[in-house]
């Protein structure tokens, strides 16, 4: 698989029908391994190792419905209340992060309400964190740090 602007992490893999799948951690099985896959597996492991997110906040590939229509978020943390804290939007690292992966994920906020919202194609990481009151994101360097 293709190197990722993430730190080196240790995945554990097998051969599964002729396919690679690597150990989810979160999801506790091993999946088939994508493009899109790799940048999330790496992302959850950023998370855990880099911002010290309890891996029982984690939660990966869930469905969410937004108005009639059923959508599935690549990753989310929540806080330690309950709350959705991030919401993180995974590409693969052949796609291009554009205006359309934003407005992706900030349909997806809609419903959620996340504190703050990660888009990655692992190659580019984008952060950014929304003031509700005057209704605009701020970008950033990096996600913030666990904190209880």
């Amino acid at each position: 698989m293709q190197k990722l602007n993430f730190p080196q992490y240790t995945f554990r893999f097998k051969n599964s029908e002729n396919k690679i799948a690597a150990f989810d951690e979160i999801r506790k099985k091993f999946i088939i391994l994508t493009p899109e896959e790799w940048v999330r597996l790496h992302t959850v492991q950023y998370l855990i190792s880099e911002k010290k997110y309890p891996k029982s906040l984690i939660n990966v590939e869930k469905q969410l419905k937004i108005g009639k229509r059923i959508k599935r978020y690549d990753v989310v943390v929540y806080n330690s209340k309950g709350d959705i804290h991030i919401i993180v939007e995974c590409k693969a690292p052949s796609i291009k992060i554009t205006q359309d992966t934003f407005d992706q994920i900030a349909r997806y906020n809609m419903s959620l309400d996340a504190n703050y919202l990660m888009v990655t194609n692992g190659l580019d990481h984008h952060f950014c964190q929304l003031d509700y009151e005057l209704e605009k994101y701020h970008f950033l360097q990096s996600l913030p740090e666990y904190q209880l």
